[in-house]
């Protein structure tokens, strides 16, 4: 199916194989294609092989990467699961929820699906690098998803998504990639740091806010490139601690 070809199903740091030829099975039924494996603890191996069982296409073509940022540099989209509330809250909803809205965002841009280590999930800074966050519900007296079955779950959702009829956007730019976003956010808080108006010291949560903030906007490539300018232009005007900048 075309617009699979755009979701990309990324494992983060898994500790067994198993789980790896686990998930791409899972994929295959559903009729993804795109693995990504992050930092494995062991891969490839047997174990991997033996449970894809006739998915091993999946794992042949599986890219191993060394981090989340690689992962998803490319990505338009980024879902993270998560098993737990945060101090500050993200947009948050269910497989069946998030798989629309996939959907939907597969149709034109690349969309990365991450699932976190089997013994602690995602990490908050990954978490903060998505723009929703999937939860699973399950019985509260064991409520952990082994992570093959995790992937089966959302994979499920996806395929039953994608047999509506698709919702095409007359959007005028492409959407702004992870990358690009990292790079805008890391622009302004050096721009924010060098004012004076963040302290290196005691930060707060204001960029992770911050980073929220235009997650929940989804800015296009255009749109990043209007906010670095209108950064770089007042860095240049008021350079550190409110002094006039040097042009």
């Amino acid at each position: 199916m075309a617009l699979f070809e755009n979701i990309k199903i990324v494992l983060v740091e898994p500790s067994h194989p198993g789980n790896i030829g686990g998930a791409a099975r899972a994929m295959k039924n559903m009729g993804l294609s795109q693995l990504v494996v992050v930092n494995p603890r062991r891969y490839p191996d047997p174990q991997a092989d033996w449970r894809a069982a006739g998915a091993l296409d999946i794992l042949d073509a599986a890219v191993v990467v060394d981090s989340v940022e690689t992962a998803i540099a490319d990505c338009h989209w980024v879902v993270g699961t998560s098993t737990r509330l945060r101090k500050i809250p993200w947009p948050v909803t269910d497989a069946k929820g998030i798989a629309e809205q996939v959907v939907e965002q597969a149709n034109e841009a690349q969309v990365a699906i991450l699932f976190g280590r089997e013994d602690s999930g995602l990490t908050n800074e990954e978490l903060r690098r998505c723009h929703y966050h999937l939860q699973i519900p399950a019985a509260p007296e064991y409520s952990s998803l082994n992570l093959a079955m995790a992937v089966q779950v959302v994979c499920y959702e996806l395929y039953q998504a994608s047999l509506s009829e698709p919702v095409v956007s007359a959007w005028d730019r492409r959407l702004a990639t992870s990358a690009e976003l990292d790079a805008m956010l890391v622009h302004l808080e050096q721009t924010l740091l060098d004012g004076g108006f963040l302290l290196a010291e005691n930060p707060g949560q204001t960029m992770t806010r911050v980073r929220r903030m235009f997650s929940r906007m989804q800015l296009d490539e255009t749109e990043v490139q209007i906010m670095r300018g209108i950064i770089k232009h007042f860095s240049r005007v008021e350079g550190p601690s409110g002094q006039p900048g040097q042009e």
